[in-house]
C-alpha cells in the first residue's frame, strides 16, 4: 500500500475497523473507503458488487462481523452463522470479481478446536471438535478462511487470513448481555462501583485462561501483513501470554477502582478451558504487541466513560488521573 492506495475497511465503526482507520491515517493513507450499514448492506451481494465497482478499490480489510460472547452465541446461533458466512462470501467474491490487489480477512482464535494443544499453532485448525457455545460463529469464520485459500489456489488472488486472539479497546461492544469477557467485566465493575454494590458476579469458575490483545496492536499487525505476508496459510496474532479470568477480573477491578468483592458463579459455563496462541510466525515478520493489559484496560474504560457507554455518570476522578 502507498499513500494513493484506495483501501476499503469493512466494519470501520467497530473495534477492529476503527483501530485500522487510526493506524492507516497515522501512516498517511487517506484514500480510505468506508460505508455504514445504512449505506451498504453487506448481506446483499448485488449491493456489495456495485460498491466495489463504483469505488475502484485496491486493498480490502474484512473486519466486519457479527460478534458476541457466550450468551449471544448460544442464544442466536442461526444469526451468527448466516450473517458471518454471508458477509465473507459477498466481500471475498466481489473482491475477486473486481480484481483488487490484496485482501486481509479476519478469523478468530475461538474457531480453533476446544481442546487442542497449547499454545495453539496455526496447523491445529480443524484438528478436533469446536467449542459448542460458539460453533455457529466458528463454522462461518472457518468458511471465510477457506474462501481466501481457495480463491488464492484457483484464481491466484492475493487473499490472506489472519487469526487474532481475544480483542479489546475503544469502540468495543459493552452490551450488558452480548459483549465479550473484558468489556463485560469493565461494565459490571463500573456499574457496581457507581451503585455501591458489595459484590460483582463473574460467570464461571475464573479458571479458564485467556489471551487479550489491544485493538491498536492488532491494527499494526494487519497492516504489516497487508504489506509483507504472502502465504495462503492462516497466521496467528496475539500476545502469546495468557491470564486466568480471575486474574483479568482483578485487573479490571483495580483499574475501575471498585472496592467490593468478586464472586465466581460456577453454575455458569466456562467455555474453552485455555486459549493462548503461538505467535512465532508474526513475530518473525518483525511485529510484537506493545500495550500492557492494565494500560489497555484503562484506555478502553476511559473511552467508554467519554462516550457515555454506561448509564451511570462518568467517573471524573478516573478521567483526571488518566488525562
Amino acid at each position: 500500500m502507498n499513500k494513493n492506495s484506495r483501501v476499503y475497511i469493512a466494519g470501520h465503526q467497530g473495534l477492529v475497523g476503527s483501530a485500522l482507520i487510526r493506524a492507516l491515517k497515522s501512516r498517511g493513507l487517506n484514500n480510505l473507503i468506508t460505508a455504514t450499514r445504512n449505506e451498504l448492506n453487506l448481506l446483499n451481494q448485488a449491493a456489495v458488487n456495485r460498491f466495489f465497482e463504483e469505488n475502484e478499490i485496491d486493498y480490502v480489510f474484512v473486519a466486519a462481523a457479527k460478534v458476541g460472547g457466550i450468551l449471544a452465541n448460544s442464544s442466536f446461533p442461526a444469526d451468527f452463522i448466516y450473517e458471518n458466512l454471508t458477509i465473507a462470501t459477498h466481500i471475498i467474491h466481489a473482491a475477486y470479481k473486481n480484481k483488487i490487489k490484496k485482501l486481509v480477512y479476519l478469523g478468530s482464535s475461538c474457531i480453533y478446536p476446544k481442546n487442542c494443544p497449547q499454545p495453539i499453532k496455526e496447523e491445529y485448525l480443524l484438528s478436533g471438535p469446536l467449542e459448542p457455545t460458539n460453533e455457529a460463529y466458528a463454522i462461518a469464520k472457518i468458511a471465510g478462511l477457506k474462501l481466501c485459500e481457495f480463491y488464492r489456489s484457483q484464481y491466484g488472488q492475493d487473499f490472506i487470513a489472519a487469526m487474532p486472539t481475544n480483542l479489546y479497546g475503544p469502540f468495543d461492544n459493552f452490551h450488558p448481555q452480548n459483549s465479550h469477557v473484558l468489556p463485560a467485566l469493565i461494565r459490571r465493575f463500573h456499574e457496581a462501583k457507581m451503585n455501591g454494590a458489595k459484590n460483582v458476579v463473574v460467570w464461571g469458575s475464573g479458571n479458564p485462561i485467556r489471551e487479550l490483545l489491544y485493538s491498536d496492536d492488532l491494527a499494526d499487525a494487519l497492516i504489516l501483513l497487508m504489506d509483507k505476508y504472502q502465504s495462503g496459510n492462516v497466521i496467528n496474532i496475539g500476545t502469546g501470554e495468557g491470564l486466568s479470568i480471575a486474574e483479568i477480573a482483578y485487573q479490571v477491578k483495580e483499574v475501575v477502582e471498585y472496592t467490593g468483592n468478586i464472586v465466581f458463579d460456577k453454575s455458569k459455563p466456562d467455555g474453552t478451558p485455555k486459549k493462548v496462541l503461538n505467535i512465532d510466525k508474526i513475530l518473525s515478520l518483525g511485529w510484537k504487541p506493545s500495550t500492557p493489559l492494565k494500560e489497555g484496560i484503562a484506555r478502553a474504560y476511559l473511552w467508554a466513560l467519554e462516550n457515555h457507554v454506561f448509564a451511570s455518570p462518568k467517573t471524573l476522578q478516573f478521567e483526571n488521573r488518566l488525562g
